[in-house]
């Protein structure tokens, strides 16, 4: 099994986190993410200690995981060059963390990405220093993933051949959604919808070259529920189809999904949307919110058979991250 959604916060010191003062200051204390001052939320070892983590992973049989910084990492509120500076040191930490257990353990590198130019320089470096993908978020700001320069960060991505894993984060309507985790259990799922709607209707997937190797996590979000709704108004409303020649269902084959939906009928229903080769397992390890029993939806989806569990649980992975073998 190979699982493309695993995420790390490495150790970082309080004063290592100043390079984003009064951008947020994320660092680990005694099993807490902090922000700045504030505690942001218990972690367990896993989420630090490669030991911890491989441990876990034999527990439950994931043979690798390609691993991503934890969100509050991102450090996008900052300016670019002490973002850049951020990245390169989460970088570099995300691949001494991985290098403990080099065969299981695959590393992400994360971006400036409020600065294209220098997201992409990061992106050729981090590549040189071994990393194995890009781990962006959904967003930066109030530019969408169809920003002309996000777009651009993207080509340079499928020309240096690094798959991209896009996250949602920063959720939005978050002054009405106070309390229960409703910021995850809703926005989270909306982000992730708006970023794959606005590379289908911006005309995006147009542009941008069909080698990029893009997943998004969550299972997409909402959108293979929603797919209809988009679909019909593509049909339907000459201001959704204005930049997109075609309707949002013709793009299902630009990107990839995870597995993360927890229950069997709604992953028969991406895999319907999909196709099982364009799904991938995908847990959110090591958080409370992932699938504690990796690989037990897949295996229960009836939409899949034997050729179509093996490529979710691992093949399509392996290909998405260039495995040998």
């Amino acid at each position: 099994m190979i699982d493309v959604h695993a995420h790390v916060f490495p150790r970082i010191t309080r004063e290592e986190a100043r390079i984003l003062t009064g951008a947020g200051e994320p660092w680990l204390r005694d099993g807490m993410m902090m922000s700045g001052e504030d505690d942001y939320r218990p972690v367990t070892p896993e989420l630090w200690d490669a030991g911890a983590r491989v441990a876990a992973m034999d527990r439950t049989g994931v043979d690798v995981q390609a691993v991503s910084s934890t969100p509050l990492l991102f450090g996008y509120a900052a300016d670019p060059a002490r973002a850049a500076e951020w990245c390169d040191l989460v970088n570099d930490r995300v691949l001494a963390h991985c290098a403990q257990a080099p065969e299981r353990l695959l590393p992400l590198c994360q971006v400036p990405l409020q600065d294209a130019a220098l997201a992409a320089r990061t992106v050729t470096e981090a590549k040189a220093a071994g990393h194995r993908g890009v781990h962006i978020g959904n967003h930066v700001g109030l530019r969408n993933l169809d920003d002309p320069d996000i777009v651009a960060f993207l080509a340079h991505c499928a020309e240096q051949d690094m798959p991209v894993l896009v996250h949602p984060w920063d959720m939005l309507g978050a002054d009405r959604m106070r309390g229960h985790m409703m910021p995850w259990l809703v926005g989270m799922a909306a982000e992730t919808h708006l970023g794959i709607l606005s590379l289908m209707l911006s005309g995006a997937f147009e542009r941008l070259p069909s080698s990029l190797r893009l997943c998004f996590c969550h299972g997409g979000g909402s959108f293979a529920y929603l797919l209809g709704r988009a679909d019909n108004a593509w049909h339907q409303r000459d201001i959704v189809r204005e930049h997109s020649p075609r309707p949002p269902s013709a793009y299902t084959d630009r990107f990839f999904v995870d597995s993360a939906v927890f229950d069997p009928r709604a992953l028969r229903l991406l895999v319907e949307v999909m196709g099982a080769e364009r799904v991938m397992l995908g847990t959110d390890f090591p958080f409370p919110l992932g699938e504690q029993d990796p690989g037990a939806v897949v295996r229960a989806c009836p939409e899949l058979d034997d050729e179509g569990r093996a490529a979710v649980l691992g093949g399509n992975a392996a290909a998405f991250l260039r495995l040998a073998g």
